[in-house]
């Protein structure tokens, strides 16, 4: 072959150090060499390169440039990021691309590597086919990845003119010997064999034959979303995931969601919903100065021989209010007034109650006091006088770690009283709304619906929601019901928001493109589809690893993606989102307070899934908490929410539970009190 009839080969060196100093990496040079030197090297042109750091995104978007483009290119070749280190991820990257896996190629290339070194076992290759371009994942180091693309290479002019379109009756003319002949394999034993007859009907052929097959089944390996570009009538016909339980779909939640970073904040009004990261230490004492906890008169009060009684008249020689200044100092047989918090004046002992005086005598002015009389002698030292961090001390740990600040105050004055002006807290994080789907519209939109469309109430809904539970929430709009418009949503998304919350797109129809969109295009992992529950069956949950361009290290995004119904949007919420926030916030316990209450009416089971029932919880005069349930309770009906307080926690149980029973419910808001 020459010319323009050579297969095109593009390589991807995927290394953190390389893509910041690309006069590092021998990957590139290592490959050349190998198609430069083995059999069948020279069907190639290889001089599309192109290094990119440990990204998910990058990776995607550099495959999907080589192969999404109107000449794609035959194959493409990444080596690194591969193996076990949390930085690795070009496997989750490649695989969400691939439309036809190849497990043969990855086999070839394992069973040639462990000849090599025990250690080739720990490599997560991966290989397969997107639109017309074979992509194969090679490993980092330029020796593997030399030793992997060498057992492989000769096969791939074979396997990517079939990629692109040849016919394969054209191509298979002459059988496989004629096959082997041209990939230049006659003259070599690299499985260890040599001329056998590849006869396809031979009996006992199988044992030796040169092609690698996979050992599984397709329907024992892992389920994927529907490949929207396959097409109405091979897809799903109901969903591959596993039906989880809610516990066992809380516990995926709690493994997959990061935990809380710190921030350093300051204290205002914003931090009110915080939960501190670290202890809390007073820098000053509180108060500062003795101060009178009363309004009446500053004094030296004594045993000491030398000090007389305070009972008697005594001149005012000066004010002490609550307004700083500076005063002279008390003498024996002199008082001063003073009001509730000002400092006593040097000097003074103790504060006696303006009611324990009465004004004896006036300045010539008429306006101030010249004399009082002190009509008790009983006036103890230190009477009346609140002391020097009597109430906080410097150095006293004033709030500890996990303590949040809440919107009553009391911690916020605590802060502010010792002046503190930055403390160290959990991020709480953002969380974006999104609605999918081309018939949802704005629920505000003037005008009439036409056929088909709906007001979208989810939105709203979740947005309330989300600012009720303390947390910021980014309105996304509706996303329409194309992969690629939904795909640019999402990656706009996770560049300003920790947490996606989308609403429909997650059952089983052609245009529920939720799942196929995580898995297939952004590289995300679905880690449960189906939950056996009522309502709220179809919720999905899934992470996308995402690394900003700030340079700050890769962190999950969460992606929460809730049935359509609108009662199944709340009940999800508060069930599986609200843990995760928490948990990324640093508030503990996580999700909702359980409660026990007593039923006011019978309540219908359902026999196989457990049920989250719509009620209002009331606290009666007996002390107990009542449950009445809203109604109906269909998922689609938000009516059911009106009024609602709490979910009631049904068990799987054929029949229902009676009136008086006392059962479990998770409080959404306010216990309504009938006493």
């Amino acid at each position: 072959m020459s010319g323009p009839s050579k297969l095109r080969a593009a390589i991807l060196i995927v290394s953190e150090t390389a893509s910041r100093d690309a006069s590092t990496d021998k990957g590139i040079p290592a490959l050349q060499e190998v198609f430069a030197s083995q059999k069948g090297g020279d069907k190639w042109t290889r001089d599309e390169t192109k290094i990119v750091s440990d990204s998910v995104d990058e990776i995607q978007k550099s495959i999907r440039r080589w192969t999404d483009e109107a000449e794609p290119v035959h194959l493409v070749l990444t080596s690194g990021g591969t193996g076990f280190a949390q930085k690795d991820v070009t496997p989750e990257a490649v695989a969400p691309l691939i439309d036809k896996h190849a497990p043969g190629l990855v086999h070839a290339m394992l069973s040639t590597s462990l000849q090599v070194t025990p250690f080739a076992m720990m490599a997560r290759p991966v290989a397969g086919v997107r639109n017309k371009t074979l992509i194969i994942t090679l490993p980092g180091s330029p020796k593997g990845a030399k030793e992997n693309l060498e057992a492989v290479l000769p096969q791939l002019a074979h396997a990517c003119q079939q990629a692109a379109g040849a016919d394969s009756r054209t191509l298979h003319a002459g059988g496989t010997q004629k096959l082997e002949r041209d990939a230049g394999l006659q003259d070599t034993s690299v499985y260890g064999h040599h001329h056998h007859s590849h006869d396809h009907g031979h009996s006992h052929g199988h044992g030796h034959h040169h092609g690698p097959r996979a050992h599984t089944k397709p329907e024992d390996r892992p389920p994927i979303s529907n490949d929207p570009n396959a097409g109405p009538t091979r897809r799903y016909r109901e969903s591959p995931y596993p039906l989880l339980s809610v516990d066992e779909a809380l516990q995926q939640i709690a493994k997959q969601t990061p935990e809380p970073v710190t921030v350093r904040a300051s204290v205002d009004e914003a931090l009110v919903g915080s939960v501190l990261a670290e202890n809390v230490t007073a820098n000053e004492n509180v108060p500062a100065f003795r101060a009178s906890i009363v309004d009446g008169y500053a004094i030296i009060a004594s045993k000491h021989i030398m000090v007389p009684s305070t009972k008697g008249v005594f001149p005012v020689t000066g004010v002490s209010h609550a307004k700083p200044g500076q005063m002279s100092e008390l003498q024996i047989g002199e008082v001063a007034r003073i009001t509730t918090g000002a400092p006593l004046p040097p000097g003074a002992t103790s504060v006696v109650m303006v009611e324990d005086t009465v004004l004896k005598t006036m300045t010539n002015d008429g306006k101030e006091e010249k004399e009082i009389e002190v009509l008790t002698d009983a006036i103890e030292p230190g009477e009346n006088v609140r002391e020097i961090g009597s109430d906080v001390k410097s150095g006293d740990v004033i709030m500890k770690k996990g303590e949040g600040i809440t919107a009553v105050g009391g911690e916020f004055g605590l802060l502010a009283s010792v002046g503190a002006s930055e403390v160290l807290v959990y991020k709480k994080p953002v969380i974006g709304v999104l609605s999918t789907g081309d018939e949802i519209v704005p629920h505000n939109r003037h005008g009439d619906l036409q056929l088909g469309e709906v007001r979208d109430t989810n939105r709203p809904i979740l947005l309330t929601a989300i600012r009720g539970s303390g947390f910021d929430a980014v309105d996304l709009g509706i996303a329409s019901d194309t992969a690629g418009a939904l795909e640019q949503t999402l990656r706009d998304a996770m560049r300003t928001v920790d947490v996606i919350v989308t609403s429909g797109g997650v059952s089983m129809g052609e245009l529920d493109l939720l799942k196929p969109t995580i898995e297939r295009s952004i590289g995300g992992t679905i880690h449960f589809g189906r939950v056996s529950m009522k309502p709220g069956k179809p919720t999905t949950f899934a992470t996308v690893p995402f690394k900003a361009n700030d340079g700050s290290r890769e962190r999950e995004r969460l992606i929460f993606s809730l049935p359509g119904n609108p009662a199944s949007a709340v009940v999800t919420y508060h069930l599986f989102v609200l843990p995760a926030l928490h948990k990324m916030a640093g508030v503990y316990p996580v999700g909702l307070p359980k409660v026990k209450v007593v039923l006011e009416q019978d309540v219908k089971c359902d026999s196989k899934r457990a049920e989250y029932h719509r009620v209002m919880v009331v606290a009666k005069a007996d002390g107990q908490l009542y449950a009445v349930s809203t109604g109906f309770q269909r998922s689609s009906r938000i009516g059911s929410f009106k009024g609602a307080n709490a979910l009631l926690c049904l068990p799987v149980r054929e029949g229902k539970v009676t009136k008086g029973e006392k059962m479990d419910a998770l409080l959404m808001g306010k216990i309504v009190s009938e006493m």
